[in-house]
């Protein structure tokens, strides 16, 4: 039983509330992608290509990775509540700031200091771990976290391109630090601290990723995890291209569009929270790994003959979005339950590892299409990631029915 008492919203003396550990989560993915159907209105104002502008998602997953290998270690030494504070303060800042820029290079700049929102995630899971006692128990509650954060950019796309044609791509940013303010207040006001014994010092954290480097089962879950979600984050780097340039889609239904796939990802972490106690943690990320590969498949099958379209482009990333929501939040939890003393260090440096492999994957796509490309390319890069993801989770399993010790957990 865990020793903390049952969670009451904005009560100081209880862990933070679902729905704050939702806000939290959900800031980051918010942020990640909420300006894409301004991409038209804002490489005008920038005087440069929507492909220029869109390298802003690399740039912010490229930085997120750094934050959270440095955030992980962190959030074991000082606690939970001063981190993710500070960090939301810094988001807020930045954010506001971007309406302001005139040029392409301080937007990506201002874009890659914007990524501090990272934190907030790591946080998220790693007081999830601290207030759960099992591995199964940390994956349901993930998965909670993940589906209500996966309805976060699925509202914000879909709202985002009507944003942009009433009142301009500023008032986006706008509206994105004001809900960065409002997540500081509940947080302030929410979330204890679950970090029960404060941590060795940061020098002595960082020398604590080699246990975790060492550990097979530890990279068994970070690969699934990165190469199954890599097919979601090229999706992001090159589906505003293949959207207003192959398909010919306005701003409002491209936001549309894209957003389809977090109501696939959102289904994903519905099941995977219904069933990952029942099922167990490895064969929830087989059985998503397993739909993603099935729905890139297909995807690829339909570009390669020709066929391909709107409808069958975001449809079937939708259906692997399913897979993916079953994939995220077990991998995750998997990688904490290698070193649960380490959870905030697993949870960032896992994290780390999953948002660099997407930041190249996202700029892989953004650099392979071009003016006379087809959705082909993309699709293949999409198919390959979530195929060697498969291929990592059953090397796990495989080791695991052969009883083969990695090493003591």
């Amino acid at each position: 039983m865990s020793q903390f008492p049952k969670p009451k919203f904005l009560d100081p003396a209880t862990p933070p509330h679902i729905l704050t550990l939702i806000l939290l989560a959900s800031l980051s993915p918010l942020s990640m992608n909420f300006f894409l159907p301004s991409l038209p209105s804002m490489s005008e104002h920038f005087q440069t290509s929507p492909a220029v502008l869109g390298l802003s998602i690399g740039i912010f997953l490229a930085s997120s990775a750094i934050f959270q290998i440095v955030v992980g270690p962190l959030l074991d030494h000082f606690g939970r509540r001063p981190i993710v504070l500070w960090s939301l303060i810094v988001f807020i800042l930045v954010t506001l700031m971007v309406p302001f820029v005139t040029t392409t290079t301080a937007f990506l700049i201002l874009r890659a200091l914007q990524a501090a929102a990272a934190a907030c995630i790591v946080t998220s899971r790693a007081i999830i771990r601290d207030t759960t006692t099992s591995a199964a128990e940390s994956s349901q509650r993930i998965s909670y976290v993940t589906m209500g954060m996966a309805v976060a950019p699925m509202l914000g796309l879909s709202l985002a391109g009507f944003i942009d044609s009433w009142f301009g791509w500023q008032a986006n940013f706008w509206i994105l630090g004001c809900t960065g303010a409002f997540v500081l207040i509940i947080c302030y006001f929410d979330q204890a601290e679950t970090l029960k014994a404060k941590g060795a010092s940061f020098k002595e954290q960082m020398r604590q990723y080699p246990e975790l480097l060492r550990s097979h089962r530890f990279w068994g879950y970070c690969l699934s995890s990165a190469l199954g979600s890599g097919a979601f984050f090229a999706f992001l780097g090159g589906a505003p291209f293949v959207g207003s340039e192959l398909f010919n889609l306005p701003p409002q239904n491209l936001g549309l569009y894209i957003g389809t796939t977090a109501f696939g990802y959102f289904l994903g972490n519905y099941l995977s929270g219904r069933y990952s106690i029942q099922v167990g943690i490895d064969m929830m990320v087989y059985l998503g790994l397993i739909i993603a590969v099935f729905a890139m498949s297909c995807s690829l099958m339909i570009s390669f003959l020709g066929h391909g379209s709107a409808v069958s482009f975001f449809g079937l990333m939708a259906f692997a979005a399913v897979g993916n929501g079953l994939t995220m939040p077990n991998a995750a939890a998997g990688m904490m339950s290698v070193r649960p003393r380490l959870a905030g260090t697993a949870s960032g440096f896992g994290g780390s590892i999953t948002i660099a492999g997407g930041a190249a994957l996202s700029a892989a796509a953004t650099t392979m299409l071009g003016p006379n490309s087809t959705e082909t390319p993309l699709v293949f890069l999409m198919w390959l990631s979530v195929s060697g993801g498969l291929l990592c989770i059953l090397y796990v399993r495989r080791s695991n029915k052969k009883l083969i010790l990695f090493e003591p957990n």
